[in-house]
């Protein structure tokens, strides 16, 4: 995978998450406790990393430029989890949590929807682009509480309630999806490239 100037804006991304969740554990911040933020340190740069090597892999060798657009909305997800507990915000404002399942399942999706639908002819079909998406985004969202359920249930912490809370934020993280295949399909019907700020050169998608 060639580095360029659109790599900054994922990268950068990357780096900050990785950064504020050392901080949280080193100094021991009262938010990250009961959290899994142990097992997350290692986690979330794997999933950050996980569809930019896919890519890679399967277009090694054709010296096609990253989308590196995509890549980024792909990671801002883990990064705005990883603060909203750095500043304690899940705590601190009752409606964050399901804020954040909206709004991160729409900018996951939105840059997976752009790779899995790359060019406008791959559009041909509107009503199954927007349900691909927003079925990749529901399986997700049932993923991510599964692994919830592990960390808190099994672990014995915020277990009040974690039944109804998983059923809101399956839907929400839903919905988000259903959202991002509507934007994802409106781009490529208009062949609107999604542009790295300062990078002239960023790719279509």
């Amino acid at each position: 995978m060639r580095w360029s100037r659109g790599a900054a804006l994922p990268a950068g991304v990357l780096v900050v998450t990785v950064l504020l969740m050392v901080v949280g554990l080193t100094v021991g911040f009262e938010s990250f406790n009961g959290k899994g933020f142990v097992a997350r340190i290692v986690i979330y740069p794997v999933l950050m990393l996980a569809v930019p090597l896919a890519w890679w892999w399967r277009h090694r060798g054709r010296g096609v430029e990253p989308p590196w657009g995509a890549f980024a909305l792909v990671m801002t997800p883990f990064l705005v989890d990883v603060l909203g507990n750095f500043l304690d915000l899940y705590d601190r404002i009752e409606a964050w949590d399901d804020l954040n399942h909206l709004v991160n399942w729409f900018l996951l999706l939105w840059g997976i929807g752009l790779l899995v639908f790359p060019t406008r002819e791959s559009v041909a079909r509107p009503g199954l682009t927007v349900l691909t998406v927003a079925g990749v985004g529901a399986l997700l969202a049932v993923l991510w509480e599964v692994g919830e359920w592990y960390v808190f249930l099994k672990a014995g912490v915020e277990s009040d309630g974690l039944y109804q809370d998983t059923i809101g934020d399956e839907v929400l993280g839903t919905a988000g999806a259903a959202l991002a295949g509507l934007v994802v399909l409106r781009r490529r019907r208009r062949g609107a490239p999604v542009r790295v700020p300062g990078d002239p050169s960023s790719p279509t998608t």
